[in-house]
């Protein structure tokens, strides 16, 4: 939809009375600024500036018994948690909306833009005990309404980009193809193998330079977090977070990408570099990634570094390889991982520092049973290195799922599983040596980009949750 339609319309029906009205028509005319830009979308033109808006609405609700968490399968890069009844209702509401505006007009090295992203996340997280009390917090999330993105562009295959936004790393390529995914991939933020738990120092206050060289090769260069945008560089219930402050030393990221599609390949290597803007470079990290689509296959690697060698973290090496086959009526999908541990911090344990090499297995084997009908069959398995206490913390995990598309825009989903191994056994938290849980969605996407579902879980730990979910954006 272009506002532009409706506004030529109006006019036009005026200007055939007078020559005045046909000389201003002509003026207006150049609201086409925004296609001679090749700009689409919800769009707002003068005589020299394409503006395009968007933006988006959505709506989450939890409520049940499940804010109490056991471990099922920790790494040091995060854990797997399993809700764990504890007598008294959880609940969670959180609305979160966000409106863009992308300034674009022509200039001599190509299109120039100002892009600004206004965003507002008002979120409540109730969790009670047993004993009735109530925390109520944020659960570590930025709230508020804040400028998510602020910044200018300018260029077509070269591009220089300054302000707040995003980071150019290129972090895809990383994720299973098996339908349950891996244990350690699903506790790295964004799944994958990542370059660290949360890419903190990435984004943020930044100066790049993308380009596009082509044969589908593209390259990026540039100074992030020049900010100090670190996790704790958030805000909480409205007030800064403790330690908030700005720290020298973690500030400046040096990040180098080049990527590749085209002919059924894409690829990339991202390389980081942080802390360098005192000089002194603290840690640095590589990601690499590709995958390869041949016929009836696909297949994917990644493997990330990340080496804290002037701090007293751990070093982290995360590793996955993953393949799937399409067939008439069936896919299969058989995916592993690894992650390589050295310098880990002291052990809660143990209250040793250690090294280990933690590593998982997934497959998955999915058949269409009839037109809109597909079943899911899917195991993973964990291996929880905790050697120095002569403790293997393995955890498996099996399920079946159905996806039903009822109609054309309501899809039904149901999952029935169950977790094993000594990760539940030897967990203090479960009240059983297995859990199995089962769950069901429905899912309703009646078109004009407005989707929402409802989804109900319990477990054997008598642990519930109900979810709630609607979404609309706009462009």
């Amino acid at each position: 939809m272009k506002l532009k339609s409706l506004i030529l319309g109006s006019v036009a029906a005026a200007g055939l009375s007078t020559a005045g009205f046909a000389a201003d028509l002509g003026v207006l005319t150049s609201l086409d600024v925004c296609d001679a830009l090749g700009l689409s979308g919800l769009t707002i033109s003068s005589d020299t500036n394409c503006l395009q808006l968007s933006g988006g609405v959505s709506y989450e609700f939890n409520y049940g018994d499940f804010r109490t968490e056991g471990v099922v399968a920790g790494t040091f890069d995060g854990n797997r948690n399993i809700g764990v009844r504890d007598g008294a209702a959880d609940w969670n509401t959180k609305v979160e909306a966000w409106l863009k505006a992308v300034g674009t007009a022509d200039s001599d090295f190509g299109p120039a833009k100002a892009v600004i992203k206004i965003k507002e996340v008002d979120l409540t997280r109730v969790s009670r005990t047993g004993a009735g009390a109530v925390a109520v917090d944020n659960d570590g999330e930025r709230v508020g309404l804040y400028i998510d993105e602020a910044y200018v562009a300018v260029g077509d295959t070269t591009v220089v980009m300054a302000g707040k936004k995003g980071s150019i790393a290129n972090l895809g390529d990383d994720e299973p193809f098996n339908f349950l995914g891996l244990f350690n991939s699903d506790a790295i933020d964004g799944k994958g193998v990542g370059i660290d738990n949360d890419y903190t120092g990435l984004g943020g206050h930044v100066i790049q330079v993308v380009s596009d060289l082509g044969n589908g090769v593209n390259v990026g260069v540039g100074l992030e977090n020049l900010n100090d945008n670190t996790p704790s560089d958030r805000i909480l219930n409205n007030a800064p977070a403790a330690d908030d402050a700005v720290d020298p030393t973690r500030a400046g990221t040096l990040v180098g990408v080049v990527s590749y599609a085209g002919e059924g390949i894409t690829a990339h290597a991202t390389g980081a570099a942080f802390g360098i803007l005192d000089g002194n470079v603290e840690q640095w990290a590589v990601q690499a990634g590709a995958t390869g689509t041949f016929d009836a296959f696909k297949i994917r690697g990644a493997v990330s570094y990340w080496d804290n060698h002037k701090a007293t973290t751990a070093d982290v090496l995360n590793a996955l390889v993953s393949v799937e086959g399409t067939f008439d009526l069936f896919k299969i999908a058989l995916s592993g991982e690894v992650a390589n541990v050295t310098n880990a911090p002291a052990n809660i344990e143990t209250g040793n520092v250690g090294n280990y090499t933690d590593y998982g297995f997934g497959g998955s084997v999915g058949v269409n049973v009839t037109e809109g009908v597909a079943i899911n069959l899917g195991a993973r398995y964990f291996f929880d290195d905790v050697s120095a206490i002569g403790q293997d913390k393995s955890t498996v995990q099996v399920a079946a799922q159905i996806v039903a598309a009822v109609t054309e825009t309501i899809k039904v989903t149901g999952e029935l599983g169950g977790y094993f191994g000594n990760a539940i056994a030897d967990n203090a938290t479960f009240r059983n040596d297995s859990i199995v849980y089962g769950a069901a969605e429905l899912a309703w996407a009646p078109g004009g980009g407005f989707t929402s579902s409802v989804k109900g879980e319990v477990n054997s730990e008598e642990s519930y949750k109900v979810t709630f979910k609607a979404a609309k954006s706009f462009e």
